[in-house]
């Protein structure tokens, strides 16, 4: 079955048709940036001209960045604050014309992982870390979701959250080689073991692409594998969940 996959991210927002039987991408991805003031109306646009990009008529699953609960937004996260108690599945429901189910982004990547990716087959904590804007994570025990565990959301010294600090955005922002950005890092990925003692961290989002080059940096107490589908797993992950509700 070919379902549109979304991943809406507070930089860009991608999709691609997915193969739910497999999980391979069934199109070329399409890539629009996210609107500067990450706003409901600005976003709801973009995503419908992600929509229209495919000529797609059919259910949508959506990767969004923040937590979700029953489709509504529970936190802003990196968006404008408007997004705050919004039913995030009708916003995009409304602007499309079309039933469209929103999952948590780093959930959405979860679920690709776990179904289609190394996460296959893992059994105990597993937890999905992605990096981009901010950190998302998905929490997976004996594969099944434990839905909206942002760890990204932790507070760190001066920062709201910690994500602010070691996000891909932040290693941009602060202008930090990959060295500095990965002693952050290391920093995250400690915290995350005393918090929740995970078995396994699978790590996904924009600088898992850059995995091989900063490996040997990592200084993690707890095992750790790149997903295979790389930054393609919230578009996956995002169609499978969909899946999931039809």
């Amino acid at each position: 079955m070919a379902i549109l996959g979304i991943d809406v991210g507070g930089t860009g927002m991608k999709g691609a048709l997915v193969d739910t039987e497999t999980g391979e991408l069934l199109s070329e991805r399409f890539r629009l940036d996210t609107p500067k003031k990450r706003d409901p109306e600005g976003m709801a646009q973009c995503f419908n001209e992600i929509v229209k990009h495919f000529d797609y008529k059919g259910p949508i699953g959506a990767g969004f960045p923040t937590i979700i609960k029953n489709g509504v937004c529970g936190s802003q996260g990196n968006l404008h604050k408007s997004w705050k108690g919004l039913n995030v599945s009708e916003v995009f429901s409304q602007e499309t014309g079309l039933p469209v189910i929103v999952v948590n982004d780093a959930d959405a990547a979860g679920y690709a992982t776990m179904q289609y990716g190394v996460g296959q087959g893992e059994m105990g904590l597993v937890i999905m870390i992605t990096i981009g804007t901010g950190i998302g994570s998905g929490a997976f025990f004996n594969g099944q979701l434990i839905p909206n565990v942002e760890l990204g959301q932790i507070p760190y010294k001066k920062y709201k959250r910690i994500e602010e600090w070691a996000s891909a955005s932040a290693k941009e922002r602060d202008g930090l080689s990959l060295e500095q950005w990965a002693e952050r890092f290391n920093k995250f990925l400690k915290i995350t073991d005393l918090l929740v003692a995970p078995d396994l961290i699978i790590l996904g989002g924009g600088l898992s692409k850059e995995w091989d080059s900063y490996e040997h940096l990592i200084d993690s107490p707890v095992h750790i594998k790149p997903a295979a589908l790389r930054n393609n797993a919230g578009i996956v992950g995002a169609a499978a969940a969909a899946l999931t509700v039809l």
